[in-house]
């Protein structure tokens, strides 16, 4: 491969990191985009309801899948993140993304 097409091919995967860190809400800004918004309950089966308006700003509708992450600190879990499922893996490629290619 010439070296002109490995700039363009790289210039065009740091475009494609770029986008996904701007689309999401990953660890490039988490920071400035975490907040509290609402408080919860859970009930006796465990359950508990996710506000409306938080669900219309996230655009989350019935059936749509969430995954469960957790943090701890001193071995306990701290954070609890909800994340859409769909959203999932541009947040992967966001992280993980730059590890992988130091690996290459």
């Amino acid at each position: 491969m010439s070296q002109d097409r490995k700039k363009r091919v790289k210039t065009g995967e740091k475009a494609k990191q770029q986008e996904a860190r701007q689309s999401s809400c990953g660890a490039a800004s988490r920071a400035s985009c975490c907040k509290v918004e609402a408080l919860v309950s859970i009930d006796e089966r465990g359950q508990m309801i996710l506000p409306k308006e938080i669900r219309d700003r996230a655009n989350i509708r019935a059936g749509d899948k969430l995954a469960v992450t957790s943090m701890e600190k001193d071995g306990k879990m701290c954070c609890i993140l909800l994340t859409k499922a769909e959203d999932l893996s541009g947040m992967v490629v966001t992280v993980l993304g730059p590890v992988v290619k130091d690996m290459t």
